[in-house]
């Protein structure tokens, strides 16, 4: 007799013991033999645990299971739109939004020599409401090439200047300056489901510092390259906006800070238009 209550005492022990560690083991178990499952053997009962969430106890094996993939698929999905390429003209304004300079009209540049390029590598958004509403951040490049005109651009520690170059005739005079960009946009689709099916609109600003600046001539018989910083602002701050349907868009952006120092020439803003390709 007391045998069989030492027995049943044990079992009993066994199904404490096997039940607290499975509760444990579901909160903290690493090694899992299957994607999604994990099996421990403690003597001739077997913890079975599927996911964290309901606990089921069948003999000796005890069940854990968790809705975890089901969150995952209710969870929405969202889908920035920066990362991509951007591509289109580049026309420099005075500070009245005009591509006139009296005083200095080497900055009236030509637009069909003028192009930025966009190349945005990284893009994170972080939703307001599904994939309806977000804001979205991310890295990129910008390469921006103004064309100028028959003059050779010439700076000193006091001023940016050009003096007309009556030898040489230019088939390529381009000023060259390359940034790394970080977005801020808030973004509004007309897709929830976070994918690039519908419309959007997205508008903020985009920060750059300038990692690289040089002038690019080339004429008939030489060409070559000029590295300087040429008075040009380290940092760049545009307002932006995009929009488009799936993944492509047009873009426009516009330069809140001068492209100079203004205490070396005028102040100078350029602004960039065209079409954008979202990965």
């Amino acid at each position: 007799m007391k045998m069989k209550e030492n027995d049943l005492t044990i079992q009993a022990m066994k199904k404490i013991i096997t039940s607290a560690l499975g509760i444990l083991l579901a909160w903290g178990a690493t090694a899992q033999e299957e994607p999604d499952t994990t099996r421990f053997k403690l003597g001739e009962s077997e913890i079975v645990i599927i996911s964290k969430g309901d606990v089921s106890v069948k003999g000796d094996t005890l069940t854990v299971e968790d809705g975890e993939g089901e969150e995952e698929d209710d969870k929405p999905d969202t889908d920035g739109h920066w990362a991509g390429i951007e591509f289109g003209p580049t026309l420099l304004l005075n500070s009245s939004m005009k591509s006139s300079f009296p005083d200095d009209p080497q900055w009236e540049n030509d637009p069909g020599k003028s192009f930025s390029w966009n190349i945005n590598i990284l893009e994170h958004k972080f939703p307001i409401y599904r994939n309806y509403i977000g804001l979205t951040t991310g890295l990129g490049f910008n390469f921006t090439g103004v064309g100028l005109k028959q003059q050779a651009l010439n700076v000193d520690s006091d001023s940016l200047w050009v003096t007309q170059d009556t030898v040489n005739s230019f088939t390529k005079n381009k000023l060259r300056a390359s940034y790394l960009t970080v977005p801020l946009l808030l973004e509004f689709c007309t897709n929830g489901d976070g994918d690039d099916n519908g419309f959007y609109l997205a508008a903020g600003v985009i920060g750059g510092i300038r990692i690289g600046s040089s002038v690019k001539t080339k004429t008939e018989d030489s060409k070559a390259v000029s590295r300087d910083t040429y008075a040009l602002n380290a940092f760049r701050l545009d307002a932006a906006v995009k929009l488009g349907y799936n993944s492509w868009g047009v873009f426009a952006n516009y330069s809140l800070l001068p492209l100079f120092d203004t205490d070396k020439t005028a102040a100078v803003y350029p602004l960039t238009f065209g079409l954008s390709y979202t990965f």
